[in-house]
């Protein structure tokens, strides 16, 4: 068995993936969305985001989320700058009334309820914690107002059922950052969902989208007439009233909103939400199906139920040190398979959003056993 370090291994073009992009987010941006972005860029870029090139673009993001996710009648489209984590705080603000509960099972999740114990205007969350690589269960608490949960936990790998829970009055918050577009949602589940485009939608972040009920609606404007105090950026009324008019409150980043329009509308083209989660699920059988068989390696999560099809975190042996497998990778043009840095693990996590291809999904596998044969001591492989 060969113990190369690594430094100059060059692997097989034929065990290369079309293209080497898996991150978690950043993901892969298609090449044909950066072509069609170069094409209209001379009468886009640059322009007034309260005009009609811009405003037509929101109004097909708008529009395409509705359809993608059959939005009942009533629910609404919001969007605004800042990314998702900006609409933890804007939800603190606007859609916690009390006092809220919150599922905390990794870095993300864990990020909501700490934002909402240090906020001096809420009573302190019920918050249930389950270790990393599992989910915990909400239970109704008539002493909430809001349940905050998270469809798909993007640092361990751990995707959750989204269903209604608790009585009339209470709200259903859900983190869809890395969900949304590749995993089954049923609208009528929540009342809020939240996400943003650098997943499963193939754009730059900075950006948040909500889907919203009635009931968040009225919360929020409800909140807003009460005497709490809301600045402007973080007012999910004032968002919704400037979507209605298909912009942001303010200047948001042109580009990020055509390539996300580029992804939602091939989807929609694609066959929708059913086609993009079938695809991710294909592109998972195949990731887990490796980690299962190769003998360095085992899927992190320990439920097959709760593995994410959007995003694989596999753990190696010992002998074979993730941090230089990803080394290795990125001289190739394999990037960004890196484990969760905080997670601390001998680890890797792979994104499987619809924008990667399933082949690709399977020749880096292949290229991971390649690297793996080389850099390792496990003679089994």
């Amino acid at each position: 068995m060969a113990t190369d370090s690594g430094a100059d291994l060059r692997i097989p073009q034929d065990l290369l993936p079309e293209d080497g992009r898996f991150g978690c987010g950043p993901s892969k941006v298609p090449a044909t969305a950066v072509d069609r972005l170069a094409e209209v860029a001379p009468h886009l870029l640059g322009t007034s985001h309260r005009q009609p090139p811009v405003k037509q673009l929101v109004a097909r993001l708008r529009s395409g989320l509705t359809e993608l996710f059959s939005l009942p009648d009533g629910y609404e489209v919001a969007l605004g700058n800042g990314g998702a984590s900006l609409f933890w705080d804007l939800a603190a603000l606007c859609l916690i009334e009390r006092r809220s509960q919150h599922l905390a099972f990794g870095e993300f999740s864990s990020k909501f309820a700490q934002i909402v114990q240090s906020a001096p205007h809420l009573a302190a969350p019920e918050v249930i914690e389950g270790a990393a690589g599992t989910c915990p269960r909400p239970h109704v608490n008539v002493d909430v107002d809001a349940y905050c949960l998270t469809h798909n936990e993007t640092s361990t790998g751990v995707q959750s059922e989204v269903a209604r829970i608790g009585l009339p009055g209470q709200l259903v918050l859900v983190d869809g950052t890395s969900a949304a577009g590749g995993l089954p949602l049923d609208a009528s589940s929540f009342d809020a969902y939240y996400f943003s485009p650098q997943k499963c939608f193939a754009a730059d972040g900075g950006l948040w989208v909500a889907l919203l009920s009635p009931a968040a609606i009225e919360r929020a404007a409800r909140l807003k007439s009460a005497s709490r105090w809301i600045p402007s950026s973080l007012d999910l009324s004032l968002a919704l009233q400037n979507s209605r008019q298909d912009q942001t409150y303010n200047t948001p980043a042109v580009a990020t909103l055509f390539l996300f329009v580029q992804q939602l509308e091939w989807i929609l083209e694609q066959g929708g939400l059913r086609w993009a989660t079938a695809r991710c699920r294909q592109t998972a059988s195949i990731v887990y199906g490796w980690a299962d068989r190769a003998p360095y390696a085992t899927p992190f999560v320990p439920n097959p139920d709760q593995r994410s099809q959007v995003v694989a975190t596999v753990d190696l042996a010992p002998e074979v040190p993730a941090g230089e497998v990803s080394k290795v990778l990125r001289r190739n043009g394999i990037v960004d398979i890196d484990g969760y840095r905080k997670l601390g693990r001998n680890q890797l996590r792979i994104g499987m959003f619809p924008a990667i291809e399933p082949e690709d999904a399977a020749r880096l596998t292949h290229a991971i056993d390649w690297v793996a044969a080389r850099i390792g001591v496990a003679n089994q492989i």
